[in-house]
């Protein structure tokens, strides 16, 4: 017994720890997108959280705020991105980079892969100018890039998160991926997914030999935050009547920090315990967080109701996102199929899997007009899912605008774009020629991929029978060959 509690002395997390585990937890609290393998799409995903955590991992309740600042810059010519401007300042001047040092998942990631043993790198002049790294990241991809692709082409291009950010690549590229719901989506790992995940590799084993690599030298949204440390309200201070300059604080600190307190400074509270002379403190406004002053008894009771609080609310959070949640089907590889030939009951099930038969709808058109399914009955029917940014997509149109020509009569094509990015699909499709398809847009108030159950790996088809039973139902991309053969089976 005595053995346990002496393991557990010396291995018991730290607050700071706890704090970190507990952001994380909150950021990504719909566990039960690992299970279904998509990404959750309700209305929290308007907001943005303080740390780096990708948009795109399936538990993630919230939006990565330099995501949502790269997607608002992208259409800077069209409306100004003051809420995603206004809400980073607003973390800034609350919290600085004491939003890395505590609540930023990506930064528990690196701490954790730095405990593994192995010789470290120590902090160095070298180390100290590769910190200005960050800072042209910052200019080049998040901002220039995004505002003159949005401004010349109409289309957003969050180039950071397209080309480098590694926690986009682990928590949206593995996260999605590893799960055998999405196992036809592996045709999308092209050239720009290897280069992505080489560099995440590549990150992950520099934060194995030095400590925070990613945020010390290449994360721009702590770049922002940096800017904001010598004002905001939470932060590490010197109290410069007590201290007599020894440097063992900076000595300590495992951040490239030439003084406590600047740009690179996450407030860790690290440098707190190494001053003899008890200088040093972590401050929220007044308010002693870590530091020499101890703790009044009513400030304990305080802080004990305040954490009982967080862990009751991450608790509903959890229960209220997950509660009700059955699997539909056992997990297995999807494998697209045609379904067989039978004699078709007297009653069949409406749905979108292969043999019910697709519930009506109506939506509206780009360009005009309507797309009612009743009206579609004795046709075969096509529907394909896509998106403006998705190149398998793009490619395979021309097939289905083919296909709709050679059989005027007998088929009909609805291509329904997906809701990120809808509002260009007007643009881009202007010169495009593919008359013989009918366009339509999702959204959050028609539900169209919910419908046919879309996610957003894409491309996706649906055939229907004339009788609009689904026949086939997969997200891969097609050939011009496929779908002749999709066709004839439908006629049968």
């Amino acid at each position: 017994m005595g053995s346990v509690r002496t393991w557990w002395a010396d291995h018991r997390p730290t607050t700071r720890r706890l704090v970190q585990l507990y952001a994380a937890l909150l950021y990504n609290a719909n566990l039960k997108g690992f299970v279904e393998g998509r990404i959750f799409t309700g209305a929290s995903k308007a907001l943005c959280v303080p740390g780096f955590n990708c948009y795109s991992c399936p538990a993630a309740v919230g939006a990565c705020p330099l995501g949502a600042l790269q997607n608002a810059l992208n259409a800077s010519g069209h409306t100004a991105p003051w809420y995603v401007l206004g809400i980073i300042t607003l973390y800034g001047l609350m919290l600085g980079r004491a939003i890395c040092g505590w609540l930023c998942p990506l930064g528990l990631i690196q701490e954790l892969l730095h405990r593994i043993p192995t010789p470290k790198i120590g902090k160095s002049r070298v180390t100290r100018a590769l910190t200005y790294v960050k800072y042209a990241l910052l200019v080049v991809f998040v901002v220039a890039v995004p505002v003159w692709y949005g401004l010349s082409h109409g289309m957003a291009l969050p180039a950071f998160c397209k080309y480098i950010c590694p926690a986009g690549t682990l928590e949206g590229g593995v996260g999605l991926l590893s799960n055998p719901r999405n196992a036809t989506s592996f045709y999308q790992l092209k050239l720009l997914f290897t280069r992505k995940f080489v560099v995440m590799l590549a990150v992950g084993l520099a934060c194995v030999f030095c400590y925070r690599a990613f945020c010390r030298f290449l994360c721009p949204l702590g770049a922002i935050y940096g800017l904001f440390n010598r004002f905001a309200l939470t932060g590490v201070k010197v109290d410069m009547g007590r201290c007599d300059g020894c440097g063992a604080c900076v000595r300590h600190c495992p951040m490239d920090v030439r003084h406590v307190g600047d740009r690179e400074c996450i407030s860790c509270g690290r440098c707190v315990g190494k001053c003899h002379r008890q200088a040093i403190a972590l401050k929220c406004g007044g308010a002693t967080l870590m530091g020499p002053e101890a703790p009044s008894d009513r400030q304990k009771k305080t802080a004990r109701i305040l954490w009982a609080v967080a862990v009751i609310a991450l608790a509903a959070l959890l229960i209220g996102l997950n509660a009700g949640y059955k699997s539909e089907a056992p997990i297995v590889e999807p494998v697209a199929t045609t379904a067989p030939a039978i004699e078709e009951p007297a009653e069949i099930a409406e749905g979108a899997d292969i043999g019910q038969r697709l519930p009506d709808f109506t939506t509206d058109l780009i360009g005009g007009g309507e797309f009612h399914l009743a009206d579609q009955r004795g046709k075969v029917v096509m529907v394909n899912l896509w998106a403006t940014y998705c190149p398998p997509c793009v490619e395979e149109l021309p097939y289905f605008n083919d296909l709709a020509a050679a059989h005027p009569d007998d088929l009909a094509v609805l291509a329904i774009h997906h809701a990120t990015g809808a509002r260009k699909a007007d643009k881009y499709l202007e010169d495009k020629g593919w008359d013989n398809l009918r366009f339509a847009k999702d959204g959050k108030d028609k539900g169209l991929f919910d419908l046919v159950n879309g996610s957003e790996a894409v491309p996706q088809t649906i055939v229907l029978d004339p009788g609009g039973v689904v026949i086939y139902n997969a997200q891969a991309p097609v050939t011009y060959e496929h779908l002749e053969a999709l066709y004839r089976e439908a006629k049968k």
